[in-house]
C-alpha cells in the first residue's frame, strides 16, 4: 500500500475506530484490579468471589463486580505479510484488511498508557517491535506496514513459527491479536495451544470471496502465490464449481473448528463489506 494510501486510511480509521472500537477493546483485557468496570448479572463459570453482595441484595438476582485489570495493557499484533495476502478480487486487498485492522488496533491499544508490540511473519524479513506506548506504538507500525513492500515475499507461511516468536517476547500476559488469511502449513496447533494458555487470543481470519467460490470464466490458471504450484481448470464445469466451493467450506469450517478447541477466539473479515463493522459487532459479543 504507497504512503500516501496509508496515511489516508491512518485518518478514516482512526475517525471510526473509537466510536466503534474504544470500549469494546478496553473490555477484552477486564480483570483484577481496582479500578471498577461494571455490575452485571452472574452467569455460569464466574468467579464466586467477585459477586457484589449489595447489589445482588437489592435486586434479589446475583451479581457479579468486573475490574479493570491494574497493569498497563500490552497488546501484541502478529501479522501476516506473506504473498497470498496480496491476493484481492472484491473492493480490495487481504493485505489492505489486515493493515487496517492493524491501524485500527494500534489506535485502540495505545490509549492511556497501553503498549503495543509487533510480530510479524510470512516474507523474507520477519520483523518484531517491542510494546510502545501512544503514538510511538502507532509510528512504529506504520513504519514496519511501509518497510513490508520493500521485502520479497517467498516461501510457505508458518503460524507456528510467528506463534512461538511471539510467546517468546510476550513475558506479561497480554492480548494477542493474529491477523492472517491461515493459508499454509498447519504447523500451529501446539504453539497457538502454547500461546493462548499464557495470553488471549483473538484469531482475525481475512477471506476473498473468490477463495470460497470459483468464478464461471472458462479455462483459468490457479497459481499458489507461496508454493508457485500452478493448476489449469474449466470453470465453465458447474460441478468442478461445486466441488471447489464445498472444499473450501469444508476446509475453512475445520479451521474454525480447530481454533475453537484451542480457546482462541476467531472472526472472519472479508475483502468485500464493511469489515471494520464486523471486526466491533465481534468484539461487543465477547465482551458478554
Amino acid at each position: 500500500m504507497p504512503d500516501a494510501l496509508l496515511r489516508a486510511l491512518e485518518v478514516t480509521i482512526g475517525r471510526r475506530v473509537h466510536g466503534l472500537l474504544a470500549g469494546d477493546y478496553r473490555s477484552a483485557l477486564q480483570g483484577f484490579g481496582t479500578e471498577l468496570a461494571q455490575v452485571r448479572p452472574y452467569v455460569p463459570g464466574d468467579d464466586v468471589r467477585s459477586i457484589d453482595w449489595n447489589v445482588t441484595a437489592r435486586t434479589g438476582e446475583p451479581h457479579v463486580r468486573v475490574h479493570l485489570a491494574e497493569r498497563v495493557l500490552v497488546t501484541w499484533l502478529v501479522l501476516d505479510t506473506s504473498s497470498s495476502m496480496g491476493f484481492g478480487t472484491s473492493d480490495r486487498r487481504k493485505a489492505d484488511v489486515a493493515e487496517g485492522v492493524a491501524l485500527a488496533v494500534g489506535h485502540v491499544a495505545t490509549r492511556r498508557g497501553n503498549r503495543l508490540g509487533l510480530v510479524t511473519f510470512g516474507d523474507s524479513q520477519p520483523r518484531s517491535l517491542p510494546p510502545r506506548q501512544g503514538r510511538v506504538g502507532v509510528s512504529g507500525l506504520l513504519t514496519a506496514l511501509r518497510a513490508e513492500q520493500e521485502h520479497v515475499r517467498v516461501g510457505a507461511t508458518s503460524i507456528g513459527e510467528a506463534a512461538r516468536r511471539t510467546g517468546a517476547l510476550a513475558r506479561q500476559r497480554a492480548l494477542v491479536v493474529l491477523v492472517s488469511d491461515f493459508r499454509g502449513p498447519l504447523d500451529w496447533r501446539r504453539p497457538l495451544l502454547q500461546l493462548a494458555g499464557r495470553h488471549e487470543v483473538i484469531a482475525v481470519e481475512i477471506r476473498d470471496p473468490r477463495e470460497q467460490e470459483l468464478p464461471n470464466a472458462g479455462e483459468l490458471w490457479l497459481v499458489d502465490p507461496e508454493t508457485g504450484r500452478q493448476l489449469r481448470v474449466d470453470t465453465r464445469d458447474s460441478r468442478l464449481r461445486a466441488r471447489f466451493a464445498s472444499a473450501a467450506s469444508e476446509e475453512r469450517g475445520r479451521l474454525a473448528a480447530s481454533l475453537a478447541s484451542l480457546g482462541v477466539g476467531h472472526v472472519v473479515l472479508s475483502t468485500s463489506g464493511d469489515w471494520l463493522r464486523t471486526f466491533a459487532v465481534f468484539l461487543r459479543r465477547r465482551r458478554r
